[in-house]
């Protein structure tokens, strides 16, 4: 890669965003240069790891690539509007991971407070009455979410990982829905088969 032009190196950063509007990459590799560091350091300090930092940086200049044209210098600096693009980013990349974290930690509380005890002679009695042909009755008990993740997990033989990757799902969510449908089971078997 070859530096960019002195021309464009030397110029201020206004000036540097007002040639990156007409999509000028010298101009951009020289803002990007700048500000990299600065830019690193905040996403850093609110993600506290590398990788979402490196991400963090990469849409924030991205953006910057894309909407120049939004900066104003009447309300402050390149570097603030750059810092403030990039404090945006990493606090929406926090959003997305709390969210996501939030939604798994809520299925693994349900899953924990629904948890049946385990009881390989309920279970086994359970395959057995599936194996004698009473498989449709015994499963329409179940809803259809717990249904699908007792048979891909019974006769696919498929893991809790590999269901969740499979739906789609957390695997907290896979969890509950198991141990959910497990215990109608075990009820429903324990109550003399299904109503």
């Amino acid at each position: 890669m070859t530096p960019p032009p002195e021309s464009v190196s030397g110029l201020a950063d206004h000036l540097l965003v007002e040639r990156v509007v007409g999509m000028d990459a010298d101009a951009f590799e020289v803002l990007y240069d700048r500000h990299l560091s600065s830019a690193y350091a905040l996403a850093y300090r609110i993600v506290g790891s590398s990788a979402p930092a490196n991400d963090v940086c990469q849409e924030a200049f991205l953006a910057v690539w894309r909407s120049a044209r939004t900066f104003d210098a009447s309300v402050g600096s390149v570097r603030s509007w750059l810092l403030t693009i990039v404090r945006n980013r990493a606090v929406d990349y926090l959003r997305r991971v709390t969210r996501t974290k939030d939604h798994e930690v809520h299925d693994e509380a349900l899953a924990e407070r629904h948890a049946a005890p385990s009881d390989a002679g309920t279970e086994a009695s359970a395959l057995r009455s599936a194996e004698a042909g009473d498989t449709r009755e015994l499963l329409e008990v179940l809803s259809p979410e717990q249904r699908r993740v007792i048979v891909l997990s019974f006769y696919s033989g498929s893991s809790h990982s590999e269901i969740a990757a499979m739906l789609d799902l957390p695997l907290g969510t896979v969890k509950a829905r198991m141990n959910r449908g497990l215990a109608k089971l075990r009820s429903t078997i324990s109550a003399g088969g299904a109503r």
